[in-house]
Parts: structure tokens; sequence; C-alpha cells
């Protein structure tokens, strides 16, 4: 399980909405787990939730799913402390190993998403992702993976396995990566509330969406 410490900014509230940004990685286990308890926070708090993704298997880090004996037991964990429930495609590619992770198709594959949805809750698409992988045990790389997404999520499938081919996705994707660096985010999940005061953390990724309600609330006054 990651943390990460509360980075100082000058930013200001809405007073419509409390604007958050939630620093994930599709690939990301506690991600995962914390994901449920993010897209309730989306539905029922008065905020408005960005997301961008960060690169826990990005360049030299990407790498097989053999290549990281911890993760059952990881997972294991993950499940015990978030109710989060690996689905039977995944468990297959856990046993496999030989799926390759890469944090930077993965974040390509959300910006894609973005574009294609911008309609959509940004929390719901990058559940769409991990669902793919945690329960399908599908390649975040593969244009393939983004067709059976749109397909479940009604979206245009040729529209958005373009958009994942697109260079100027993968720039963007990049570009999320360096503002989650610019944030002082190393570590995920990570959500950041921006506030007149700058940028708070609030929750860790075991918690439940009544604890992030509550932060909600505090830093609302």
């Amino acid at each position: 399980m990651s943390d990460t410490t509360s980075t100082t900014t000058t930013t200001t509230t809405s007073a419509a909405s409390l604007p958050l940004t939630y620093v994930f990685d599709a690939y990301c286990g506690w991600c995962y787990g914390f994901g449920a308890s993010v897209r309730e926070l989306a539905q029922t708090a008065d905020v408005d939730i960005e997301v961008i993704s960060g690169g826990l298997f990005s360049g030299p880090r990407a790498s097989s799913l053999s290549a990281h004996p911890y993760i059952p037991e990881a997972n294991a964990r993950i499940s015990a402390l978030t109710g989060a429930q690996f689905g039977p495609g995944y468990q297959r590619a856990v046993a496999d190993g030989t799926l390759h992770m890469d944090s930077d198709d993965a974040g390509r594959g959300l910006v894609a998403l973005k574009t294609v949805a911008p309609q959509r809750r940004q929390v719901e698409l990058a559940g769409a992702l991990q669902r793919a992988f945690y329960v399908d045990g599908l390649s975040l790389s593969s244009p393939q993976t983004y067709r059976v997404i749109a397909e479940r999520e009604g979206l245009d499938a040729d529209a958005l396995v373009a958009a994942f081919e697109d260079p100027a996705t993968d720039a963007a994707a990049a570009a999320e990566r360096q503002r989650a660096r610019a944030l002082g985010v190393d570590s995920y999940p990570t959500l950041l509330a921006r506030t007149d005061r700058g940028l708070v953390k609030i929750g860790s990724p075991v918690a439940g969406v009544e604890h992030l309600r509550q932060a909600v609330a505090a830093l609302r006054g």
C-alpha cells in the first residue's frame, strides 16, 4: 500500500463543487481496490473529479506479470481490506504471467476514453480500464481491448481505437504523467482536493466512501 504527502500550491476552490484530482494507474491493484469508493464519491457528493494517469510501470519499469511474484499476496490483502474482487480472466493472466504491463499504454487508453466520451465521469472511464484488466485479464496495450471496452460502454469502437493509436494521445498521456510528478505524486492511488489553501491529500488506498465524504465536507466548511 502506497501513500504520499500533501503538496501546497495556489488554486481556487469552485463555489459549485469541490475540485478533486485523482492520480491513479490502471495497473495498480490498490487503485482497483480504491476505485469503488471514488466512483461512489463522484455519484453522491458535490465534487468534480478529474482523473490523470501516473506511471507505475512506465518506460523501463514496464514488465510482465511474472516479474512481480508478490502480486497474488498483495491482491489477497487488497481484497481483504477493500472488498475488491479479482476476476477469473485476470487470475488466469496472473497464472500465465506473460501479460506485459505498460503504464504508458494504459495512460494512453485513459486519454483516448476521455477524448471519445468527454461527457462521461472520468472515474467511470478509469473504472472501465481497470475492469478490463482486473476482471477480464486483458492487456491495456492492445487495440482489441479498447474495442471490448467500447462495446461494454456504448462507445464508438473505431473512434476509440483511432484515438488510442493517435500520436497526439501519446503526447497527452506523457503530459499527464509529467503533471502527476509536478503535483508531487509518486505513489498510487492519490486523491487531491484543490482548495484555496492549496492541494490537500484526502483518503488512503483503503478509505471507504464515508471517510471520503467526511473529508470533502470538512474541506468545504
